[in-house]
């Protein structure tokens, strides 16, 4: 994580100087426990929760901050590396978290293609290192602030337009608002067909 001295960093942080981010401990890094698995099951029930029987996914911009939480956004130009808990999958391609526990399985990849539904577009969902974009994120500490700074630090300052680079697939709408659309278009297509109206 190199910057030119005297330019400012993309995070708008107003640090010059190079630096390297530090290392936060997981909350899990202690092992994986009764007591822990109980916890993670816990969590899953919740992220169920907030998906329901529609598939609903979180919202764009929170779904960037947790795609830019895991992976950094050195391959956008940036200066922030991939998590130190990401884990690569035996699938080509596919990513998971290494410090939750979950495990490597469809359901767990933090990105899946196109609309398919992986585990970053949760409603809620929890991270280990509590980063923003997750339902149990802690604001950092004011020594985060210092070099190195944390990588928390990074993502909360970084500016809004560097957070809109980030390509994420969200649907526009959730699953039911579509079919009452497609209902919709279809009702006034049989109406319109009805009264020999011709469709612009």
């Amino acid at each position: 994580m190199k910057n030119n001295e005297g330019k400012k960093k993309p995070c708008n942080c107003g640090k010059t100087k190079d630096s390297e981010f530090s290392v936060e401990p997981a909350e899990n890094s202690g092992g994986f426990s009764l007591k822990n698995k109980l916890g993670m099951v816990q969590k899953y029930a919740m992220s169920l929760r907030s998906r329901g029987f529609r598939n609903k996914k979180t919202n764009r911009s929170t779904k960037q901050l947790r795609v830019l939480s895991c992976f950094g956004d050195q391959h956008l130009g940036g200066e922030l590396p991939p998590c130190e808990h990401l884990s690569e999958s035996k699938t080509e391609g596919k990513y998971f978290c290494g410090g939750c526990g979950c495990g490597d399985r469809k359901a767990t990849w933090l990105v899946s293609d196109g609309d398919e539904y992986s585990k970053l577009d949760y409603p809620k969902l929890q991270c280990p290192l509590q980063h923003p974009g997750f339902t149990n994120y802690r604001p950092s500490h004011s020594t985060e602030a210092e070099e190195p700074v944390s990588r928390k630090y990074y993502i909360e300052n970084i500016s809004y337009k560097e957070l809109e680079k980030i390509p994420v697939t969200t649907p526009e709408m959730s699953e039911e608002q579509k079919r009452i659309q497609e209902e919709t278009i279809k009702k006034r297509k049989e109406a319109m067909e009805r009264e020999n109206i011709p469709e612009n």
